[in-house]
């Protein structure tokens, strides 16, 4: 894109920019006054705009041409044209959000430098723009789980709309990848998507964060609204946005402008909202600390998206896919996970939820022999199964990865080799508090392999060819 509007009231000089651009090999467009520049802005944005501060005869001088320009099409560089009189204008046009001024009569070699470093500037922006948009299409959505079915399908009946969505669930769950997912298959694919950390932003500087500052020192710096202008901005966990800013949002999304902090020109934006909470807003309403009305603005479409406890089926998926990505991005060794380490991942507890699960991957590819399959062994012991409730029976990590009757047959083993130790090896106490017959007992210790003898003066139960006291 090599595209070129020049703005210039007086024939010759927006001729000669314009032949010389030419001569350069640069696509140019030419207008003589506001209503010009404007038709063709509106047409097709430019990939610069070389603008004079003076238009006679239009209805908007430069000024009001770069603050349209910059609230509409804020990533179009503006290269300012001010004669030998308008160099205070044209310092504070930079200060408004120009890239540069050249000063009349110019030096064509100066013209040429400020053009292609402003060229250069607009090829990095879009290049940055699509990076963005290749990181936002890598946000995969993986699972075959019949919850992960249900939040898919969700998913794609709101991604045409620009309808305004809630997503809820636990804290690591997926939802800021669920938004980028909406972002993505939607028609604002090729806009920004900008993520808000509502947690992560000090309450006393969210407005400047979120609407931008004019300050005489620094001039306009825009905020990330202004940033999102055309496409998705995302408020991450949004129960957490201050109670000022809270009404400020609101009336953003009535009217779709705002203002900046220490400005005073309205600025235009035109966003599609996707928020996200791990809380119960309803009891945020009714402790004071959430605005209703912000809420049933936000609260158009509210999708749930299930924790990774509710699709187990989609660990294995999940786990492959950050192998993966652990090792195109930091190269550590792209490994398989056994039956075993995919059995034992099924039954862990993760309250963290697929974060964690992702983070648990890393960690074993870090910390691992970098050969073979993941093993069980290699898993932490600290996302065991805890016992959840008189009815629940805990699970070692080793127990969960076999098969019924081998689990069965371990478990009973353990099981009676704990009680005869804590019973000193008294076969008939021990019988008696496993509610079975002395004589069943014995068969069933002699078909588990276990065995019991005598040792510093007390019995001993131990697993039969195990030279090691049961303990």
């Amino acid at each position: 894109m090599s595209d070129i509007l020049i703005v210039d009231d007086e024939r010759d000089i927006r001729e000669l920019i314009g032949d010389i651009l030419q001569d350069e090999g640069f696509t140019t467009r030419l207008a003589g006054n506001s209503s010009e520049a404007m038709a063709q802005i509106n047409a097709e944005a430019p990939a610069l705009l070389i603008l004079d501060i003076w238009l006679k005869d239009s209805k908007m001088d430069g000024i009001d041409i770069l603050k349209t320009v910059k609230r509409d099409n804020p990533d179009v560089p503006v290269v300012i044209i001010s004669g030998h009189g308008n160099i205070e204008i044209a310092v504070a046009a930079i200060k408004q959000g120009a890239y540069d001024f050249i000063e009349k009569p110019f030096n064509i070699d100066q013209l040429m430098v400020v053009i292609r470093r402003a060229m250069e500037t607009s090829r990095l922006r879009r290049e940055n723009q699509k990076l963005k948009r290749g990181e936002v299409k890598q946000a995969q959505m993986v699972g075959e789980s019949p919850a992960f079915r249900a939040l898919l399908g969700q998913l794609d009946k709101v991604t045409k709309s620009n309808g305004r969505v809630m997503l809820t669930g636990p804290a690591g769950s997926g939802k800021e990848v669920a938004a980028r997912y909406i972002h993505a298959k939607s028609n604002r694919a090729a806009g920004p998507f900008v993520t808000v950390n509502c947690a992560g932003v000090a309450p006393e500087t969210m407005e400047a964060v979120l609407f931008g500052r004019e300050t005489p020192e620094r001039g306009v710096e825009p905020g990330l609204l202004e940033q999102a202008h055309g496409g998705v901005v995302y408020f991450d966990e949004v129960a957490d946005m201050p109670t000022g800013t809270q009404s400020k949002i609101l009336r953003v999304l009535v009217d779709q402008q705002f203002t900046r902090v220490g400005g005073a020109d309205k600025v235009r934006v035109d966003l599609r909202v996707i928020s996200s909470t791990n809380r119960d807003l309803e009891a945020e309403i009714a402790a004071g600390r959430f605005r209703e009305e912000l809420y049933h603005r936000l609260n158009v479409v509210p999708i749930a998206v299930p924790s990774l406890a509710d699709r187990r089926e989609d660990i294995p998926l999940l786990a492959r896919l950050f192998i993966a990505e652990c090792n195109r991005a930091q190269g550590l060794p792209l490994r398989e996970l056994s039956e075993e380490a995919e059995a034992l991942m099924q039954t862990m507890l993760w309250p963290g939820n697929v974060r964690q699960l992702k983070n648990l991957v890393e960690r074993v590819l870090i910390l691992g022999d970098g050969t073979g399959p993941i093993e069980a062994r290699e898993l932490p012991q600290d996302t065991a199964p805890e016992q959840e409730g008189e009815d629940r029976v805990v699970l070692s990590g080793q127990l969960a990865t076999l098969p019924l009757r081998e689990a069965r047959e371990a478990f009973e083993r353990e099981y009676l080799l704990t009680q005869i130790n804590r019973f000193g090896g008294n076969i008939s106490r021990t019988a008696s508090f496993v509610g079975m017959e002395r004589s069943a007992l014995h068969r069933k210790l002699k078909s588990l392999g276990v065995v019991t003898s005598q040792k510093a003066g007390a019995r001993v139960a131990r697993v039969e060819g195990d030279m090691e006291e049961a303990t």
